[in-house]
């Protein structure tokens, strides 16, 4: 986890996670192998210089992310944040077995990922956003989210959409949603507090979620989607941050993973909604997707 966030943020994972062994039960929670889904999703590794990370300026952290045109992956704000470099992969599995070491994960000819530059929406964490302060929820990831232009575009076919402005306001409560990631799929004791740490391979895997609708004190910039695995319904969890919440049933995507709120991710997740026009207008910004 990035040192200085200050509540659980759905994907910071030190590189000590990247090289984790495998272990036992589902996160995204309740979900299954992608199968094919959603190939446009990948696992996106960040390189960052940041004191408390990488000690050789390598990789630090790893998130999810979708790809909106050839070149351009939208994630999550606190994903770009920091980060010098990134690389991503749109392998199902993104294992040893699959990626040698030690070229997973620095990357490189012959690893499969493809080299990109980060970018991070200039109204993260403003200290201008409209709930104050910078620290406390929400104002720690205001406007969460970032993007990757890749060095490289890639003829994925099939790619993620955009929506209208505005969209999310329109939806019903438990409005079918479909997440998507990398992220971590059990915890594994370790004889010390708290006696266990988030862990497994990097594999995409997806579920289906509900959207919890409502007006909330954040409403204007989240969208919460139900954490529920008892009750049958898939959530996310760490390394899904910048994931897609994708409308039911199709390719469009509502908002990116942002946070959770305790560390059995469990309840109600936030996500940073894109269809807020002025998030939309930096998204297309033609600086990128020339």
């Amino acid at each position: 986890m990035k040192s200085r966030k200050r509540i659980l943020l759905v994907t910071i994972v030190a590189l000590a996670l990247l090289l984790a062994t495998v272990g036992g039960a589902n996160a995204i929670t309740n979900g299954e192998p992608d199968a094919g889904r959603h190939p446009y999703v990948g696992l996106l590794i960040f390189d960052s210089d940041e004191p408390g990370c990488n000690p050789d300026g390598g990789p630090c952290w790893r998130c999810s992310g979708a790809l909106i045109a050839p070149d351009v992956v939208l994630t999550a704000g606190h994903c770009t944040d920091g980060a010098d470099a990134a690389r991503i992969w749109f392998y199902e599995d993104v294992t040893y077995d699959n990626v040698p070491f030690p070229l997973y994960p620095f990357g490189g000819p012959g690893s499969g990922a493809i080299e990109g530059t980060p970018y991070t929406n200039p109204d993260y964490r403003s200290p201008e956003n409209p709930y104050g302060g910078g620290n406390g929820l929400p104002a720690f990831s205001y406007r969460d989210v970032g993007i990757v232009v890749l060095d490289d575009p890639v003829d994925m076919g099939e790619y993620a959409v955009l929506p209208t402005a505005g969209l999310v306001d329109t939806l019903k409560n438990k409005t079918d949603m479909d997440v998507v990631g990398y992220g971590v799929q059990y915890k594994e004791g370790t004889g010390i507090p708290p006696y266990y740490r988030w862990t497994g391979p990097r594999v995409r895997l997806y579920a289906p979620s509900e959207m919890v609708s409502g007006k909330f004190v954040h409403a204007a910039e989240y969208m919460r989607l139900s954490l529920n695995p008892g009750g049958g319904t898939g959530g996310t969890c760490f390394g899904d941050s910048g994931g897609p919440d994708l409308l039911g049933d199709t390719n469009m995507v509502l908002a990116v993973n942002s946070y959770v709120t305790n560390a059995n991710c469990t309840g109600v997740g936030y996500s940073a909604r894109v269809d807020i026009p002025e998030v939309l207008d930096w998204i297309i910004n033609e600086e990128y997707l020339d």
